[in-house]
């Protein structure tokens, strides 16, 4: 009888000490995991996060469940990542982010560097400059010279200020000498749909956001703000570099978009989610997507993605205080410049 007490006392002690210890790395996710994207629904960075996050579900051990919500505000999706950031760092909450977050610091609205997450990039697509069907402007040039003739007279949307979109369209007017008057929204989506409802002249946002109005006629494209000329169906959108060179001082900008994890996550989870999101990456859906809406795929995660989003906050947040577009001078924050 004592013998047997003491197995049953030992037995017990185990399984207390089991239930103390954290949940190894094939019990996690043991619970729904919550996407919370910073940006609108709709636009790139929440389509992106649909999606990866529905492969994401298939390759994390258990068929994770994983909602996707939306949470916008604040400046440079602040709102959004302070959420994240206040909750615990254990893996159930992540923070569905793009490049445009690493402006949210200069902007005044996030008191902390990007390091703090430990994040993952699917990729990103081109930006351009568009106007609505009906408009008078033909070309690039045509548009540049009337901002220039009347500074502030045409409304340009694109989504929160800060954004890569707004930074392309500072880029933009930095360029070429116009003037634009700058109507922010809280995603893509919403300011491709002011443009086609004819709520402002233009639009500033990525290629794989407009190809469908774009495809329908509903906007019309005018110039890539990158180096080379693009052919989407029978149109050919050339760069806006060749009339205006001086761009090549800001542009061309990359996307990063994807997910983040606090960096203060336990190790296991960083490893399971690094797995399940390589898996995720050679999908049939991803790749199928990124084809059909014209993305260039990354597939960084980690001290690879963390590294790539330092060197955008470096850039972002020095052209936004060199185009006294920032209300925080970066030096504060510990941002270095740019090499």
């Amino acid at each position: 009888m004592s013998l047997l007490r003491d197995v049953s006392l030992a037995l017990a002690a185990t399984a207390a000490v089991a239930l103390t210890m954290p949940a190894a790395a094939e019990d996690y996710p043991s619970r729904p995991i919550t996407n919370v994207v910073v940006w609108s629904a709709g636009g790139g960075t929440d389509t992106v996060n649909r999606l990866i996050m529905a492969e994401l579900a298939k390759t994390l051990p258990g068929r994770a469940r994983i909602n996707v919500v939306n949470r916008t505000g604040g400046v440079g999706g602040s709102a959004g990542m302070s959420y994240v950031h206040s909750q615990p760092a254990d893996g159930y909450t992540l923070a569905g982010i793009s490049e445009s977050v690493v402006t949210a610091g200069v902007q005044g609205g996030w008191e902390e560097r990007i390091d703090v997450w430990y994040p993952f990039i699917v990729g990103g697509s081109p930006d351009l400059v568009s106007v609505t069907a009906n408009s008078d402007f033909e070309t690039l040039g045509e548009l540049i010279d009337a901002a220039k003739a009347n500074p502030g007279s045409i409304q340009a949307g694109a989504s929160a200020a800060g954004s890569i979109h707004h930074l392309n369209l500072l880029a933009l007017q930095d360029g070429t000498g116009a003037e634009f008057n700058f109507i922010p929204y809280d995603g893509s989506a919403p300011a491709q749909n002011a443009a086609v409802a004819g709520e402002v002249q233009v639009v500033v946002t990525s290629l794989a956001e407009q190809q469908q109005l774009l495809q329908a006629g509903r906007l019309r494209p005018l110039a890539m703000l990158t180096a080379d000329a693009f052919t989407l169906g029978d149109t050919e959108i050339p760069s806006a570099f060749d009339a205006y060179p001086d761009l090549t001082k800001y542009l061309p900008i990359s996307q990063a978009i994807g997910f983040a994890v606090s960096q203060d996550a336990p190790d296991d989870v960083k490893q399971s989610l690094s797995a399940a999101f390589e898996e995720a990456m050679q999908s049939a859906a991803v790749k199928d997507f990124a084809q059909k809406n014209y993305y260039s795929l990354s597939g960084k995660h980690g001290e690879e993605a963390t590294e790539q989003f330092n060197k955008l906050e470096s850039l972002f947040a020095w052209t936004l205080w060199d185009l006294n577009a920032a209300s925080v001078n970066p030096e504060t924050l510990g941002i270095p410049k740019p090499e």
